[in-house]
């Protein structure tokens, strides 16, 4: 309000300017604690009609150091190899990694396939030395994580 010609009002729009900048641009470093803090990072894939199989890179401290779409399937299915989740999470040289796939149908359940290849990145994410956290599947009806399931 020092500045001539600023106003009480246009002093508190200015503000609220960089407020709303600062909610918006906020901290990029968030700590993933419990699967339902992945789910803004996936939103966008929830109600997808393909599968989509995405990684999302974490640091030692479980922060987000980054999140790719690893693979794009059929209706209902999806192709998903070791080499393709892992690359980028070695570029980034993430400490550990969740995978998040959505199911088009609704449905949250895990199938035999998804449990069948979670394994097998498991036991690929030991031998590279990165940690899979868990696997978690959403879908515009919810998500479920395959962690709680026991299945990690």
């Amino acid at each position: 309000m020092e500045i001539d010609g600023i106003g009480e009002t246009k002093a508190c729009q200015i503000l609220a300017s960089f407020e709303l900048a600062r909610r918006y641009f906020g901290k990029k470093d968030v700590k993933i604690t419990f699967p339902s803090d992945i789910l803004p990072f996936v939103r966008d894939i929830s109600d997808k009609r393909q599968e989509h199989f995405v990684c999302l890179a974490l640091n030692g401290a479980n922060e987000v150091i980054g999140n790719r779409v690893v693979t794009v399937g059929l209706l209902n299915s999806n192709q998903v190899h070791p080499r393709e989740v892992f690359s980028d999470a070695i570029v980034d040289r993430a400490a550990a990694i969740i995978l998040v796939h959505n199911h088009p149908s609704g449905d949250t359940e895990p199938s035999q396939e998804d449990v069948a290849i979670t394994k097998r990145l498991v036991q690929a994410g030991e031998l590279l030395g990165i940690k899979i956290h868990d696997h978690v599947i959403v879908s515009k009806n919810g998500y479920t994580s395959m962690k709680e399931r026991g299945v990690i």
